[in-house]
């Protein structure tokens, strides 16, 4: 916008008498600046909950990552697609698993404070499931190679995995041995090549059993498959 307050000067003579006239020209220009805000990337964490009466994690996509949201994201509970495949809301020590699980997955070794007790993973052992997969996450868009971390404790630290196409055919199957394992809990990291149609297909962990060879701790992830 442009506001003009004109006052001017002007010389004139006449004849026989001088006599001056001052006019005074300001000019004033208002503008107007327009700011344009990015919202915050949202950021991926793991988010755990009950399945089956053990501990598992899911994806979650948050604008912070502090205590409160975290703590939030187990409040609201498991989505309509995770309760269909077994994940529930814990009520007592399975809220209280919940809780830390949730708040010690950028430092798994950290005790953590909840109720006003410290708390680590470790003396929740009998609700951790004998494979934990804490990455792929429960529906992720993955891509060959597919690479699959967590925890284990395991018989002398082995367990097998397979890799489901959309129409349940094996893509992949292997055996895995952790850092650890009969008794203490360890880590494995491994990656799986592949190639399948898109859709969702899923991966299996399971342990052999030692009686009779039959799978015993099985969990499954489902996946959406991409090329």
């Amino acid at each position: 916008m442009r506001r003009l307050l004109v006052v001017a000067l002007v010389a004139a003579a006449a004849a026989g008498c001088g006599s001056t006239t001052t006019v005074t020209v300001t000019t004033t220009q208002t503008v107007t600046e327009t700011v344009t805000t990015t919202p915050a990337a949202k950021k991926t964490v793991r988010v755990y909950f009950m399945r089956n009466g053990k501990i598992g994690p899911v994806a979650r996509q948050l604008e912070r990552v502090d205590r409160s949201s975290l703590l939030a994201a187990v409040a609201a509970g498991p989505s309509s697609a995770e309760r269909a495949i077994g994940f529930t809301q814990g009520e007592a020590t399975g809220r209280t698993t919940e809780e830390l699980y949730t708040l010690s997955q950028f430092d798994p070794n950290k005790p953590v404070d909840i109720g006003g007790k410290s708390y680590t993973r470790t003396d929740f052992e009998d609700v951790t499931p004998s494979i934990l997969v804490e990455s792929p996450l429960p529906f992720a868009a993955v891509s060959s190679p597919l690479r699959v971390r967590g925890t284990a404790n395991t018989f002398e630290a082995t367990f097998d995995y397979e890799l489901l196409d959309p129409s349940g055919k094996v893509l992949s199957h292997n055996f895995v041995t952790a850092t650890s394992g009969t008794g203490t809990r360890g880590t494995y990291d491994f990656t799986v090549r592949f190639e399948a149609p898109n859709g969702v297909g899923k991966l299996a962990v399971f342990e052999r059993s030692a009686a009779d060879g039959s799978r015993i701790h099985q969990v499954e992830i489902p996946l959406r498959l991409a090329r």
